[in-house]
């Protein structure tokens, strides 16, 4: 038989272990949100439910473990059959960024984050244009840049990034997202985040006019005010000019370096005219919403396993889709349920079959070493006829079985 199972256990959809589907459920669902010992007064309290912190650590891990196998395996379906993604928005919004947790042994790592939105109208908000984003959605994962490009298609291909009419990327600059963007979206709008832009000019003023705070605050002031309203031309050509007259420390010349080579990233009242947006707080706010909210309590250390499953849970729940998820983390659940069966199942036949075989050999006889005699009737065989000793033989020398007394001697003891 290939398959051995429970019709009624496929029938009502249950799940590995003791608890019913309805109470896993309720138990991921809060570890997703809180830490799990948390989690074990909850279900207390709301479920009449005793359960203890290291099954709900277990089962909420394996919840995230089967969401990461079913967007692994949905890449791999893109990959292969390149379908064609949904229709795309107007305007989309586009940003990625990096955040770092804490893993067992004082070891921190980097968990990138993507953030995706639709681009709303522009809104006039005391005297000012402001322009927001709506329907964020978020992918998260721990890995180097190359794999993130890649895994994070299964986001990009659901929220049509390739069919959207126009994208935007708003982002700190950095060559990895570049090259993130360029897989994903080679013709996005590259827009340098403005406060990130600020952090550099504020070095430079730093660098430049040192503990005078009011002087610094007034160039910086300006400068910022030119480079939002006017562009970065007339900011850059400025910071050549006062650094020609100052020291050039390491620092001041890669400050501005890095703003020199992202010139075209900063034109932002160009941008601000199409209706884009010049900062990334959607992305920084992903990063503490889905990653540092769960990821960086006090006290907390996570393996590098558990890391990937937890973060696929925060992008379901914060990205409102536990209902569609769910479904789809029970049928992987059922399905590794049923290999781990047929796989024990193969492997107490492997042990049966190799005692089996074991025991026959134990009970088939073992030949003896043939003997002496056995050598000499093998080598001459019984003949057809009964065996008679020749005429030489010793046998028929011995007075055994012949006459002890020959005829002559017996005629002289007759005569006597």
């Amino acid at each position: 038989m290939e398959r051995v199972f429970f019709p009624l256990d496929e029938e009502l959809g249950l799940l590995p272990g003791t608890l019913t589907p309805s109470l896993q459920e309720d138990m991921v669902r809060l570890g997703t949100w809180m830490p799990f010992g948390r989690v074990v007064g909850e279900m207390q309290h709301f479920r009449q439910t005793d359960v203890s912190k290291s099954s709900v650590e277990r089962l909420t891990e394996r919840a995230g473990a089967a969401y990461v196998a079913v967007q692994n395996d949905e890449v791999e379906r893109i990959e292969r059959e390149l379908p064609k993604p949904p229709p795309g928005v107007p305007q989309q919004f586009l940003s990625v960024d990096g955040a770092m947790v804490p893993l067992v042994g004082g070891e921190w790592a980097e968990v990138r984050t993507m953030v995706i939105g639709d681009v709303l109208p522009p809104q006039q908000v005391k005297e000012e244009v402001v322009i927001r984003t709506s329907h964020h959605s978020y992918f998260s994962r721990m890995t180097d840049a190359a794999s993130f490009e890649r895994l994070a298609l299964v986001e990009t291909q659901r929220r049509g990034v390739e069919t959207a009419q126009a994208v935007a990327a708003v982002t700190d600059g950095a060559e990895w997202i570049q090259k993130f963007i360029n897989h994903h979206r080679h013709d996005a709008v590259r827009i340098l985040d403005f406060p990130h832009a600020a952090e550099y000019l504020n070095t430079i003023a730093q660098l430049l006019w040192g503990e005078d705070g009011e002087q610094k605050e007034r160039w910086l002031h300006e400068q910022l005010h030119h480079l939002k309203e006017k562009g970065a031309s007339g900011v850059l050509t400025s910071l050549r000019t006062q650094i020609s007259q100052h020291a050039q420390p390491p620092e001041l010349t890669s400050a501005f370096a890095y703003l020199e080579k992202r010139e075209a990233q900063m034109q932002y009242p160009t941008f601000r005219q199409a209706g884009w947006p010049i900062g990334d707080g959607a992305v920084e706010s992903a990063n503490k919403l889905v990653v540092e909210a769960r990821l960086k309590g006090s006290g907390m250390h996570w393996s590098r396993s558990h890391v990937d499953p937890m973060l696929a849970l925060r992008n379901i729940a914060c990205n409102d889709r536990w209902q569609e998820a769910w479904p789809q983390i029970t049928a992987t659940l059922r399905q590794q349920a049923r290999q781990r069966t047929t796989q024990r199942r193969h492997h107490r036949l492997s042990q049966l079959s190799t005692a089996t075989s074991t025991d026959q050999r134990l009970a088939s006889p073992v030949p003896l070493p043939p003997s002496s005699s056995s050598k000499q009737s093998l080598s001459n065989p019984s003949p057809s006829q009964p065996w008679r000793p020749p005429a030489d033989h010793p046998w028929r020398r011995m007075p055994i079985g012949r006459a002890r007394f020959t005829p002559s001697s017996t005629s002289s003891l007759a005569k006597s």
